[in-house]
């Protein structure tokens, strides 16, 4: 994930995404008719073949047209100004929405012939197409990791100041940290919550009626004393966020108990960063923790935790 929206590959568009990944530019061609079509789709725009197959192009191009935008259209591309937004055609025939660049402003001009750029934007090499001058020595736009220069703490995690937008979009790269230690959730634990929660019910707090009735042969923990366990399993972020003034638990976009924690089991959980927002109200991190009885491969609690630093 990215502050910066980025594309979403279906199962018809893959095919493109992935070779942008690999330094290529596909697109479909009609095998009846023989002509080109983009955006990808199942039929053919010509004459409604289903027979597309994906070819090679040299992304030699000519600029149709363009616009400049001075104010961002999202605030997250407030880095980019002015951006030349622009509609290409291939010498297929075909046009593709795009953005220019390496170029300025006085250099653009409608008609001009054009080649594609292959801009990294990730670590894990996810690649956007955006094109140049064909005279322009740019043919590829390297992904430049915005944690090299960043400091470490004495835990060895990267400090990430929340003005570093490039740097906190990087977070969210979808990567689970390691697990915490474990913990047991016994019987005791299981009716010390039920005391103090009210929730008295036999699932969770009769063993014998349970060990005849419940459909999983024992007692159960609440899902909501497996989310509160949460804060004693202490899983190792590799980053900190640092140069805000305030930091405020915001609560949970998704909060899931897909599956049960039998008593005498054993929980560990990991993390992720699932998004990173700029709003108004601050920076917004969406932090998707994981709760899982060790061994089991179906998470225990789901827990999309919402954290604000402004």
């Amino acid at each position: 994930m990215s502050v910066k929206p980025m594309p979403v590959a279906t199962s018809i568009s893959q095919p493109f995404w992935q070779a942008l990944n690999e330094g290529e530019l596909l697109i479909q061609q009609c095998e009846d008719c023989r002509g080109f079509v983009f955006y990808p789709r199942n039929h053919c725009t010509h004459c409604m073949s289903d027979k597309l197959s994906w070819k090679p192009v040299s992304g030699e191009a000519t600029l149709y047209t363009y616009t400049l935008t001075r104010v961002p259209t999202l605030p997250e591309l407030a880095d980019e100004m002015p951006q030349a937004l622009a509609v290409v055609e291939l010498k297929e025939g075909v046009r593709v929405n795009t953005t220019l660049t390496g170029l300025d402003e006085s250099e653009i001009r409608v008609g001009m012939k054009l080649k594609p750029v292959f801009h990294k934007v990730d670590a894990r090499g996810n690649t956007l197409l955006r094109f140049t001058a064909e005279h322009k020595a740019l043919d590829m736009i390297p992904y430049n990791n915005p944690f090299e220069s960043l400091n470490r703490n004495a835990k060895g995690q990267i400090q990430v100041p929340i003005s570093n937008l490039a740097a906190m979009s990087a977070l969210a790269n979808n990567e689970f940290t390691d697990w915490s230690e474990a913990i047991t959730v016994d019987q005791a634990l299981i009716n010390a919550f039920a005391d103090l929660s009210g929730d008295n019910y036999w699932i969770h707090t009769d063993p014998d009626k349970a060990a005849k009735e419940s459909p999983f042969g024992t007692t159960i923990a609440h899902g909501s004393l497996v989310q509160v366990l949460q804060s004693r399993m202490q899983f190792a972020l590799p980053f900190e966020v640092v140069g805000f003034k305030t930091m405020v638990n915001y609560g949970s976009n998704r909060l899931r108990f897909p599956a049960p924690v039998p008593a005498g089991s054993q929980i560990h959980a990991r993390a992720k960063v699932k998004a990173v927002d700029a709003t108004p109200k601050g920076m917004q991190l969406t932090l998707e923790v994981n709760i899982h009885v060790v061994g089991q491969e179906r998470p225990s609690v789901i827990n999309d935790l919402v954290i604000f630093y402004r």
